[in-house]
């Protein structure tokens, strides 16, 4: 069983910049980001292959957000640069993919509890 827990949303203006960490009991084949906007359903960020450190990115947030991994202290990252209104959202980390494409979130075993990152115009 692993567990995730994910740490670093807040406020910020649009332009601004925050960090989200994920910190795990262990890493799995793929970890990944996704996000819930208020009434809307949720949505892959950004993955990656801890062993390959392969990265696949969601169109929306291209040349914007950066995922990273710290195998020393199993932790992952979402860089988030020149962040829009429109990137306000729950995010949460994920691990384990078994089945589906890095991005679809049916296909991952665990989930962290998520952290809310709010961007204001």
């Amino acid at each position: 069983h692993v567990q995730l827990v994910e740490s670093g949303g807040g406020s910020v203006q649009a332009g601004g910049s925050l960090r989200l960490s994920c910190a795990a009991t262990e890493f799995r084949t793929c970890m990944a980001w996704f996000r819930q906007p208020p009434g809307k359903e949720r949505e892959g960020v950004a993955a990656l292959s801890p062993g390959f450190g392969a990265t696949v990115y969601a169109d929306s947030v291209k040349g914007r957000f950066t995922i990273s991994q710290d195998r020393a202290r199993n932790t992952m990252y979402l860089q988030m640069d020149k962040l829009k209104p429109e990137d306000t959202a729950m995010y949460y980390c994920a691990a384990d993919l078994r089945r589906g494409g890095w991005l679809s979130g049916d296909g991952y075993n665990y989930w962290g509890q998520g952290t809310q990152v709010t961007v204001s115009s």
